[in-house]
């Protein structure tokens, strides 16, 4: 599994992608894409989709390429910008289809693997969006690490480093977060 150490390559690329270097952004993304597609086959994986792992990672470069200015200042900072990318993609995804006259049906995915403690709960994409927007405003944290941890694919100990938190820290937040999702899946 790769590291998630700091880059001093994809740092400058991400700088010079600031200060409008339309280039470098591509070249930042192509610098992590093995490690992109390793978090969106993890979680389509997870998700049981039909997306294709290829589609979710370029989908999710143009939202990154096309939206606002980027704001990413380094590779852990784009990796997450990039999992939030993943979900809005899959998010849309999943409107787009429920929005069909046909089959717009939304099938559940399921978070046991990602709550782990053998907890089941099936959600729609959409329902889960909203309850990761609730757990924003609650603990913007917290709803990075579910972020990170389902649509990212990263581990406990990835996450920490990205965030500059302790595994102790990440794990609090985890059960804090978990608990949160399990009780409004419930209610």
């Amino acid at each position: 599994m790769p590291s998630a150490t700091q880059s001093p390559e994809v740092t400058m690329l991400l700088a010079r992608a600031r200060a409008g270097d339309d280039a470098a952004l591509g070249a930042a993304y192509s610098a992590l894409y093995d490690e992109l597609k390793r978090a969106a086959r993890q979680q389509l994986r997870r998700m049981q989709d039909a997306f294709q792992t290829t589609a979710l990672v370029h989908e999710a470069y143009m939202k990154l390429a096309g939206g606002a200015q980027l704001a990413a200042v380094d590779r852990n900072h784009l990796l997450a910008l990039s999992a939030r990318a993943m979900r809005q993609v899959l998010v849309d995804d999943a409107r787009a289809r429920k929005a069909e006259k046909r089959g717009g049906g939304q099938e559940a995915l399921t978070l046991g693997a990602a709550l782990g403690n053998g907890e089941t709960a099936a959600v729609e994409v959409l329902a889960l969006d909203e309850l990761l927007s609730s757990l924003h405003r609650l603990d913007e944290r917290a709803a990075q690490i579910v972020e990170l941890r389902y649509f990212g694919g990263y581990s406990e100990t990835e996450i920490a480093d990205m965030l500059g938190i302790s595994d102790r820290t990440l794990r609090r937040d985890w059960r804090k977060a978990r608990a949160f999702l399990l009780a409004e899946m419930q209610a």
